[in-house]
């Protein structure tokens, strides 16, 4: 049997008080004796009482609700900015709601649309791998909700974001590899209408074209970057009459899953294969061979994208303009990719 829904008429009624008098105790009305909201939020904790958090947003304008929403929580990356942006959410008085797509279009929508629905302040997202279309994005726009886009982005809709330079990321990867004497480098792409990706493979083609190395198509295999496309796409650069010296992975796990291909062949990393990876997640220090990856100042990531929100809030609607804030990508170099001379 379920338990009975503690109302504010039912605080009031312990109190022998109003039950409006109640609400604005609650809200910490400053018509309302310290004394009166002391009594209430003591007689609240009591009952059980369960604040209904959207029906104040409706009264108060606010909520100090913060929606993140990530494709998923359980790698370090994501779960890196969560916590910068919680760092500054929490120190301004802000609640975190997270929500994951697990790169599900589908899911995407319905976290936005719950999120809306929970009478958010803002939101900060990563776009999934899925999506193509962004109505609903524009349907947070057009609420006149703040929305900040991070690592995932669309350039085309008129809003904040924050990326690390994925270009200069990947040009310096290339570059490292070419100086360890590689000299047919393959690259694991993303989806390319993501916007991260298709600067990764910007940068790896450029580098290559900056010494002097042929772009060859058959070394560019576009895939979901998971573990498993990561040892499928090592497979088949194997099978080449020529086969690579070297591999530029966009994503940490699909590096890990091509080591994995070369272990079990007992190919040398990186005498004969040197592996290179995107992202620097948490693992990758700890494999064997350590991984070559970019670090992409994740922590700080989440808090700029934070930091952008506070401001838009701050901000009258007429005199804000979107800002685009871009990172340094940092090189990691491990011995995956180090080369004995």
């Amino acid at each position: 049997m379920s338990e009975k829904k503690i109302r504010l008429s039912d605080i009031a009624n312990e109190l022998g008080v109003t039950a409006s008098t109640v609400s604005r105790a609650l809200q910490d009305h400053p018509r309302i004796s310290d004394s009166t909201k002391e009594a209430v939020v003591k007689k609240a904790e009591e009952l059980n009482y369960q604040y209904n958090n959207i029906a104040a947003a409706l009264r108060k304008g606010t909520s100090n609700l913060l929606g993140i929403l990530v494709p998923t929580a359980d790698r370090n990356f994501f779960s890196s900015i969560i916590r910068g942006v919680e760092e500054l959410a929490n120190d301004t008085g802000y609640n975190v709601v997270i929500c994951q797509s697990y790169d599900s279009f589908e899911k995407e929508k319905k976290n936005i649309n719950a999120l809306l629905e929970a009478q958010v302040d803002g939101i900060l997202a990563s776009i999934a791998m899925e999506t193509a279309d962004y109505a609903h994005y524009q349907k947070v726009l057009d609420s006149n909700i703040p929305l900040i886009f991070y690592d995932r982005v669309n350039p085309s809709l008129h809003t904040s974001s924050v990326v690390v330079d994925d270009y200069r990321g990947a040009y310096q990867v290339v570059e490292h590899l070419v100086d360890q004497g590689c000299s047919r480098i393959a690259h694991f792409a993303g989806e390319q209408h993501i916007n991260i990706y298709q600067e990764r493979l910007r940068g790896y083609k450029d580098a290559l074209k900056a010494h002097d190395l042929p772009v060859d198509e058959q070394l560019i295999i576009k895939n979901k970057l998971k573990l498993d496309s990561g040892s499928e796409a090592m497979k088949q650069l194997l099978s080449l009459s020529n086969p690579p010296d070297a591999i530029f992975s966009a994503s940490d796990y699909a590096a890990i899953g091509a080591i994995q291909v070369l272990k079990e062949k007992n190919i040398d990393v990186p005498g004969q294969i040197a592996v290179a990876g995107f992202s620097n997640e948490q693992f990758t220090s700890l494999v064997d061979p350590p991984l070559t990856t970019i670090d992409q100042q994740t922590n700080k990531m989440g808090k700029m994208a934070a930091e952008l929100f506070f401001q838009q809030m701050k901000s009258k609607e007429q005199e804000f303009e979107p800002q685009q804030k871009v990172l340094e990508p940092k090189l990691i170099t491990r011995a995956s990719t180090l080369k004995k001379r």
